[in-house]
């Protein structure tokens, strides 16, 4: 079970890196790739920390949590996508799914 919640964790810190890759690969002027590079992530972790994570001051449950599980990890999974690295995607994608799936049904 522990195991699973590590997996989460680095599942949770891959979607951060992939929006911060995909700000710095984008074929903006340098301040623009600054600012989606650091801005995209810190905005994305603030959100997740807000409604997402065990400590979320306002904890989102059911539909709502699998509609912003939905939209973090599948914009990360097309950030990925988007920087030419498809089958990066493909693995993460798969990852959060099976990840998701024992969270379930081990009620975590």
């Amino acid at each position: 079970m522990a195991l699973n919640l590590a997996l989460r964790f680095i599942l949770e810190v891959c979607a951060l890196v992939s929006f911060s890759y995909w700000g710095f690969q984008s074929d903006k002027s340098f301040p623009i790739k600054l600012v989606l590079g650091i801005g995209t992530p810190l905005l994305i972790a603030l959100i997740w920390g807000i409604f997402g994570s065990p400590s979320a001051r306002i904890p989102l449950r059911g539909f709502a949590r699998i509609l912003l599980e939905l939209f973090i990890f599948g914009l990360a999974a097309i950030a990925l996508y988007a920087s030419g690295k498809p089958i990066l995607a493909m693995i993460f994608a798969f990852l959060v799914l099976i990840n998701r799936i024992i969270m379930y049904i081990w009620d975590q």
